[in-house]
């Protein structure tokens, strides 16, 4: 047989081809996680990061682009083994296969992601996922349960959503706390308080945005299957649109944030009546949509004229230019500017750090030695005045002239002053001296007597 005719061939370009190729590839593949050892780490001043993920056997090339990085918390280097939450990319230009990283962690960090697929492929396998048990949401809800904590901003996003869209319906909050250890009965306590009024007609499960760390627990399996046995319909809207929770699987509807979440469960009063007048106005312009189809397929291919011109083409390089050049002048000035306060930051350090300013502390302390040693003076002669007035009042207690003062006297010889304690050292007609506590007597001893005393009582 004769050869086809080039005419009859379906004959792709490179670009074609790779543009079909990235189509397929970005199309065929969820949000996935993968785990490797970084190879290759480039660092261009995009402030984007390049490197590889490589095991024993293979290895992919990877993107995570500057806003991304910036959410790291950890600096990637080479031969760290990481766990990384990626999409499927490939990059046309070069025909190159890839990882676009959306969030990368040190891969200790994955026991807590390993730990929520063990109980999603769990609860999976055990029909709590199943679309066909999910409760329908009510159209027109009269009241609506709000289960999360009432001072975060999520609560206040959903009331003024519901404010504005739905004034009419009533809202019960039942508060809780949404992370932390307590976090899980809190929520499972709330949930059952809600159930057991049973006079809402949809319950929302909802909290702001954070780590993965303070989403944990709204990936408890008590609360998974509380969900799973609710009788009322529960919405879950936990985190941003990219955080996904086991109580996003098991609820009867996900919405990717608590905004959003308000706007699924409450009908728009005024888009209703507004959906009356939509009606009346494509009845009428039913005929005009379909001439401006034929004219918007002129545009359209105008349009592409227009952008596949060797002009257009031009004009993109320019703007690109012009970004990189943007991208550098704000690069340097954040460099001249981090090491400015690095500057400062040491400039202070040796300012508190100087020996003049040491020795002027110094000088201070000296300066109130003085006042302290007087005091110190004071507060010692006091304590030892104190005491030496307690010893002179102890050895007046026990001193002579206090004994003659209660009527007592000493007797001693006149002319030797020797005391005498007995009267069998006295022979009539001795000369003695009586001391009294106000002065003296001389006495002549007329006899003597011994007389033994007693004490008293005897």
């Amino acid at each position: 047989m004769p050869p086809a005719q080039s005419s009859q061939r379906d004959v792709y370009t490179v670009s074609r081809l790779n543009a079909e190729a990235r189509a397929v590839l970005e199309g065929s593949f969820p949000l996935l996680w993968v785990e490797g050892e970084i190879s290759n780490l480039a660092t261009p001043r995009s402030g984007h990061l390049y490197f590889s993920l490589k095991d024993a056997q293979a290895q992919v090339r990877c993107a995570l682009f500057r806003g991304k990085r910036q959410l790291l918390r950890f600096a990637p280097a080479d031969g760290d083994q990481v766990v990384a939450r990626a999409r499927i990319g490939f990059y046309e230009p070069r025909g190159d296969f890839q990882l676009l990283i959306e969030h990368l962690e040190p891969a200790g960090a994955g026991s807590a992601q390993r730990a929520f697929e063990a109980l999603k492929a769990k609860l999976q396998a055990e029909g709590l996922f199943d679309s066909a048990r999910k409760r329908d949401l009510p159209t027109f809800p009269r009241r609506i349960g709000v289960i999360t904590s009432p001072s975060g901003a999520a609560v206040r996003d959903v009331l003024q959503v519901l404010a504005r869209r739905a004034p009419h319906i009533a809202v019960t909050i039942f508060p809780t706390r949404v992370q932390g250890a307590d976090a899980p009965d809190e929520l499972v306590e709330a949930l059952d308080t809600a159930l057991r009024r049973a006079d809402c007609d949809v319950l929302l499960l909802t909290r702001g945005g954070g780590s993965v760390e303070d989403l944990a627990a709204f990936n408890d399996e008590r609360l998974a299957r509380r969900i799973s046995a609710a009788t009322i319909p529960i919405v879950s809207a936990v985190g941003h649109e990219i955080d996904v929770t086991i109580a996003d699987f098991v609820a009867d509807r996900r919405a990717p944030t608590p905004s959003a979440a308000a706007e699924l469960i409450s009908p728009d009063a005024a888009a209703l009546n507004q959906a009356v007048d939509r009606l009346d106005e494509r009845l009428r312009n039913a005929l005009r949509r379909r001439l401006e189809r034929g004219r918007d397929d002129v545009t359209k291919l105008s349009g592409r004229l227009q952008r596949q011109s060797p002009a257009a083409w031009l004009r993109q390089q320019q703007q690109r230019l012009d970004d990189i050049d943007a991208r550098l002048a704000r690069g340097l000035r954040g460099a001249l500017e981090r090491r400015r306060e690095r500057v400062d930051v040491v400039r202070r350090r040796l300012h508190a750090q100087s020996p003049g300013r040491r020795v002027a502390l110094l000088a201070q302390r000296v300066a109130g030695l003085p006042a302290r040693l007087q005091t110190a003076m004071r507060s010692a002669l006091g304590g030892r005045r104190e005491r030496l007035a307690a010893v002179a009042r102890e050895l007046h207690a026990v001193s002579p002239l206090a004994t003659l003062q209660r009527g007592y006297s000493v007797l001693r010889r006149a002319q030797s002053q020797q005391v005498i304690d007995s009267v069998t050292e006295i022979t009539p007609g001795d000369r003695l001296q009586a001391l009294l506590a106000d002065g003296r007597a001389e006495l002549t001893a007329t006899g003597i007597e011994v007389v033994e005393l007693k004490p008293p009582g005897d």
